[in-house]
């Protein structure tokens, strides 16, 4: 069944676009939400002199999409959580909580079914998240989980090491008095 999409669907099309989907997916799903509607001589012809307002609000949300990847690309955002022996997690940091941390920390506001994570990440550590914007705009933000916790580790160990290296020279002079 041809429809007419009214808005954006993810791995479908864009506003405007004429489309070949099954009939009950038109039928039980687009038609109903107002996502689309049947592709008739006279839905056609509408869409024919709505052209010029799709590619202006395309063009708006394409640039947008751009404003919003400068903002973002190569930025980092920390999410604290609590982290427990070897930098295991005590839960786990999900797309929400990235959006969350995006909106407190660099101010944009992002959808969280926009943050492509995959999977939940259960462990401590730096990793990079991609954003889809707008069609085939996207960012990258690196983010940073369990950073207080980590940042305590690497200093006790910082701390450890140096001890051990004051610690040599000294054993050392023993040595060599006892010699």
């Amino acid at each position: 069944m041809k429809v007419v999409l009214l808005d954006e669907i993810k791995g479908k099309g864009g506003e405007g676009d004429v489309i070949e989907v099954a009939q009950g997916y038109a039928e039980n799903y687009l038609i109903p939400k107002k996502l689309a509607v049947a592709a008739t001589k006279g839905n056609l012809k509408q869409l024919e002199e709505r052209r010029r307002n799709i590619a202006k609000r395309e063009e708006v949300r394409i640039a947008t999409a751009n404003a919003t990847k400068e903002s973002l690309e190569g930025k980092s955002v920390t999410v604290d959580v609590k982290v427990g022996e070897e930098g295991v997690l005590f839960g786990s940091v999900t797309a929400q909580l990235i959006a969350d941390a995006i909106k407190d920390q660099l101010g944009v506001e992002i959808d969280r079914k926009r943050v492509e994570l995959g999977k939940p990440i259960k462990l401590a550590g730096t990793y990079p998240v991609e954003i889809s914007l707008y069609r085939e705009i996207r960012a990258t933000v690196t983010v940073m989980v369990g950073t207080e916790a980590l940042e305590a580790e690497e200093e006790a160990a910082e701390e450890t090491e140096a001890a051990e290296a004051e610690a040599a020279p000294a054993e050392e002079a023993t040595e060599e008095a006892a010699e």
